[in-house]
Parts: C-alpha cells; structure tokens; sequence
C-alpha cells in the first residue's frame, strides 16, 4: 500500500482516473477518509474499488446504480465427476432457466417476503416499481455478471453468481441523483445527501430495500441451480454486498462506509470474490492479527481499508476497446482482443454468453490483485470454473461494474 496525498492505495500501479475521482472525493468537506483496493478503475463520480466514509452523510453516487450488487457462492454436497460429466446438459438448463440480459423477467414468479415490506407503501414512488421487481426478482442482468459452476481443490461443486438489484436499484438510484442534484459526467463531485434530512432517510430505506432485493434474488438463483438442475443440497454459503453503505465504528467514531466494488472484509467475516470469465475465484477471510510486529502492520492495512478488500481482478480496458467498434457492418476500429486467445482463454470450461469484452485480458490477474491487497485477508478455497454463464456479446450495460 502506498499513500497519495493522503489516500491509502492498495496495488502497485494506481489507476490515474480511479486516483483523480478519489482526490475529488477526499476534498469534500462531509468526507471522513477515502482508500482504494487494489482492484480500483475509473467508474461515474466514485471509482470502482472505491471506499469513502462520511460522518453524517451518504452518497447515492458511491452506492452506485447497482444497488447491492455483489457475489454469493455456495458449497454443494456434488462431486466433480458428476457435473463433469453433464457439464453440456448443465449449462444448457442454467441457460434455459435463468434469464440474463437488461430487463428481463423472469420465466417463473418468484415470491418474497421483502414485498411486504413497508418501504412500498411508504415511498409512492418505490411503490410504482413493485410490479417491475416481482418479475425481475432472480434475472442476473448482463455486463460483468455471472452465474458459474466451480470445482474446489477437493473436488467439491460450488455455484456462484454475481449480479445485484437489476431495474429496481438502477430506478431507485436514478430517482435519488436527481433529488440529490447530481451533476451529470464521471469526473464530477458525487451527490452527498445528509442522513438526518427526509431525502436521506428516504434513500437509506430505499437503499436498503435494493440491498434485500439483490440478496434475494442470488439466494433464488443459487437454490435454483443447487436443488432443480444439480440436483443437490447447499452446505455452507457465503454472500456480500459490495456496493452498498454501511453504519460502522472505525477509530473511535461512527461513519457512514459506502463501499463501490469492494468487499467487506472484517476479521474472521468470509467473502467471495470472483476472478475474470475463465479463471480462478476464491472464498477469502479478513484476517486476525495478534500482537507481533507483522499483525501490527497488517492491523494498519486493515484500519487504512475500513477493512474492506478487491471484488473482483479489476478492469484494466473498456469495453468498446476490447471488441472494437463496428458502422454498418464495417469494423471503423479494431478490437483489442483477439477471438482466437478468448477462445483459448476458455478451453476446458463450458461457455454460454459472453463477449469478447470480458474476455480475461480485459482484466488484471486475481491473483496478483490479492497480494497487492497485502496479508489482510487469506484464502481459504480457490474455486476452478467448468461452466460460464453470462449475458450474449450483444447486450450492453452501460452501468455494468
């Protein structure tokens, strides 16, 4: 970790659009400390690896338009050679099954509990997008988003996905921006909102609802696949939010953490953390220090993240970089990724959907991301894909992380 005008930056070669919107950030009166993970580029107003705390403020920029988007991954009691074996047949029912794409509903209704909540009644306007949330509850979206069937290293199956509150958070948080007065652009101070106003207790339980939405729906999705297509029983899970705002403690006084593509990581709280399409994720664990000088300079590590770590590898090009730009039907700018070392990228792992810009080269190497982030957090499983799944080249996601 080095420290850049007073902003701890995780990884050894600081995004310089990442590191301008955190400077933004960090010269804002209502905020407390800024730090960046080691997987951080440029996002809308707040970088993406971004974690900035207020004391009595919060900022629908830094949640972001993906309310609660995050990762859950569940260890299931299948054994490797039996998916191996179906693997096609696998992938073709998750395919079949699970929607993925922008607004798309979902085949079956799925009920919920979270639509009792009172937050519908209380706000009109959340009101007006239950309808639209019933039937998007359990649909993964597109962009960076996943549903993967992964081998551990004892051979045991895990799903995992990544997605987070589809429609719902994208109209939740365009509404707030524009109550919040947002200025348009990415290079541009984010919308703060005071939390003991109407309009900021009004987003905090809006907030919150996208937060239970999205935990929801990766919940539907993971029994889906565990119980109907894998024909299995879940035995451990892990699940987190990484863009969301939290109430913590952190030297002494209470914030408000907003986290933008980072991961919770306190000591002994597990989380799941993906890798690019093709390769390796893991389940990781905020470590313990204890007393000796090592633990002392980890502990700082942690205090100077708001114990938080990567959440993913972490672009490092665009997507109209990676698959060049077309005019009538004329390739006006070429791709600076080839089909040929996608499709090497890929072999051995069962692939539906996908596109040429999140092909791996697209993105930094997980593991190297991890020991930039410093002994803060450990590994405790590497998970190896055998199944992809994500949205077709031909759907785009403009606010996809």
């Amino acid at each position: 970790m080095q420290i850049i005008d007073g902003i701890p930056v995780f990884g050894t070669s600081p995004d310089e659009g990442a590191l301008k919107q955190a400077r933004v950030c960090a010269a804002m009166p209502e905020t407390a400390h800024v730090a960046l993970m080691a997987d951080h580029h440029k996002g809308y107003a707040v970088p993406i690896g971004g974690v900035v705390a207020y004391r009595d403020h919060i900022s629908p920029s830094g949640v972001g338009f993906d309310i609660g988007c995050g990762n859950k991954a569940v260890m299931t009691d299948v054994r490797g050679p039996e998916v191996r074996q179906y693997i096609q047949k696998i992938m073709d029912d998750i395919w079949k099954n699970v929607a993925f794409g922008i607004g798309r509903k979902n085949a079956e209704e799925v009920d919920h509990e979270l639509f009792n909540l009172p937050v519908w009644q209380d706000q009109k306007f959340i009101g007006g997008l239950k309808d639209m949330a019933r039937t998007q509850l359990g649909t993964v979206g597109s962009g960076n988003h996943y549903v993967d069937i992964f081998t551990d290293e004892e051979d045991r199956v895990w799903v995992g996905v990544h997605f987070g509150s589809r429609g719902l958070g994208h109209k939740i948080a365009t509404e707030f921006l524009a109550r919040s007065g947002a200025k348009d652009g990415m290079d541009v101070e984010p919308a703060v909102i005071a939390t003991n106003t109407n309009l900021g207790q009004d987003y905090i339980q809006a907030m919150q609802l996208g937060g239970a939405y999205s935990y929801a729906g990766r919940d539907w999705v993971c029994q889906k696949i565990v119980k109907d297509i894998l024909g299995g029983s879940i035995l451990e899970e892990v699940h987190n939010h990484h863009n969301f705002a939290w109430r913590e403690y952190h030297g002494g006084e209470s914030l408000w953490v907003v986290r933008k593509g980072a991961t919770p990581a306190f000591p002994g709280q597990k989380g799941f953390v993906g890798g690019s399409m093709g390769e390796n994720s893991v389940i990781l664990e905020g470590v313990t220090p204890d007393s000796s000088d090592e633990d002392c300079e980890i502990a700082m590590l942690q205090a100077e993240a708001l114990f938080s770590t990567v959440h993913g590898a972490g672009r490092v090009m665009g997507r109209m970089e990676a698959k060049g730009k077309y005019k009538n039907g004329v390739c006006v700018r070429e791709p600076k990724v080839s089909a040929a070392k996608w499709k090497d990228w890929m072999k051995g792992i069962e692939l539906r959907g996908g596109g040429l810009d999140e092909s791996p080269d697209c993105y930094k190497r997980l593991p190297e991301v991890l020991r930039e982030q410093g002994d803060t957090v450990r590994v405790l499983h590497t998970l190896a894909p055998i199944g992809v799944a994500m949205a077709g080249k031909d759907i785009y996601d403009p606010y996809g992380d």
